[in-house]
């Protein structure tokens, strides 16, 4: 029996040793890209029987030319760079991993909350600087007894939920998906958007990018935001217009920002929002942990391996 070839679009990790240790039962053969460009991924992946990709895209076209791919593993929670209707027309499964980086991306959130409520940042430069001063950093509020507004409640929000209450944050959500039941066990107000933009000190999105969600926190939007409130960003960058968000940093109504995500990754050495005091920006990190990206690989090859052993997966996708 010939050994399966499995085809790596792209990988931003160090190694794949946790993913190539849950194929090893397969003994497959393994060809990487030499760049997520769709003639080096079709180039490596035109006769796989599954590929491994990250960020690269995944399109109908693409997805047209492979032979025999039966199972596409996505090392992530989105899946918004495949075409999933086409992958189903093919035959071809897809599975992500939904619950690897919970802990850290709902740390990450309440980092980047509490950085711009104390503006630590801004703090650290004017000191980094040579500047011991406190009038630049003044008004500071109390964090307790303000609102942190979720758009979204899955798994995320969910954990992040918690850990805001521990501050003495009172926590809402939006998310015309969830049901009661879910929330039931929460202590988390559901309410609707505009009430959420109203009420909100914070608003921190977890919404999935999708055709209706693209552009979601927009100059509308903003415009209903509470004078000085903050955004934070972790789910996926083009569900914010970065235009209208500078737009509402620049005209002082919202406070700041915190934003691992951006609609262009990297992030362009001229973006209006670097160089802000009260702009926060991480490399899309928030994901990042050993431990997150270990149980990523191995949950994702997991399944992987099943498909191609004739199993069901565990964490399968459809359109």
């Amino acid at each position: 029996m010939p050994r399966p070839l499995i085809a790596v679009t792209d990988s931003p990790f160090p190694s794949l040793d946790p993913a190539k240790a849950a194929l090893a039962r397969l003994d497959p053969e393994y060809r990487m890209a030499k760049s997520p460009a769709a003639e080096d991924i079709l180039a490596v992946a035109r006769d796989a029987d599954a590929i491994l990709v990250t960020y690269a895209k995944l399109p109908r076209q693409l997805l047209g030319e492979l032979k025999k791919c039966k199972a596409i593993g996505r090392f992530g929670l989105g899946v918004d760079n495949i075409d999933l209707p086409a992958a189903k027309e093919f035959g071809i499964a897809v599975n992500y991993v939904p619950d690897y980086c919970l802990r850290e991306v709902s740390d990450h959130a309440m980092a980047l909350l509490l950085a711009l409520a104390r503006k630590v940042t801004f703090a650290n430069r004017l000191v980094q600087s040579g500047r011991w001063e406190v009038p630049p950093i003044v008004p500071l509020r109390r964090l307790e007894g303000q609102v942190l507004g979720l758009v979204g409640f899955g798994n995320i929000p969910r954990a992040l939920a918690p850990k805001a209450k521990a501050f003495g944050l009172k926590v809402i959500t939006y998310d015309p998906y969830v049901s009661q039941d879910a929330l039931a066990s929460t202590g988390v107000e559901t309410v609707s958007f505009d009430d959420l933009l109203a009420r909100s000190d914070f608003i921190s999105v977890h919404a999935p990018l999708q055709p209706a969600t693209r552009g979601l926190m927009n100059a509308k939007v903003f415009a209903k935001m509470k004078k000085g409130a903050y955004l934070i960003n972790t789910a996926r960058g083009p569900l914010v217009d970065e235009a209208a968000l500078v737009a509402a940093l620049d005209s002082g109504h919202l406070g700041g920002a915190g934003l691992d995500v951006v609609t262009n990754e990297p992030l362009p050495k001229d973006s209006p929002l670097t160089g802000r005091d009260n702009v926060i920006l991480t490399p899309h990190t928030a994901f990042y942990s050993v431990e997150a990206l270990e149980e990523l690989q191995t949950k994702c090859a997991t399944d992987v391996a099943r498909v191609l052993s004739g199993e069901k997966a565990i964490y399968p996708i459809s359109a």
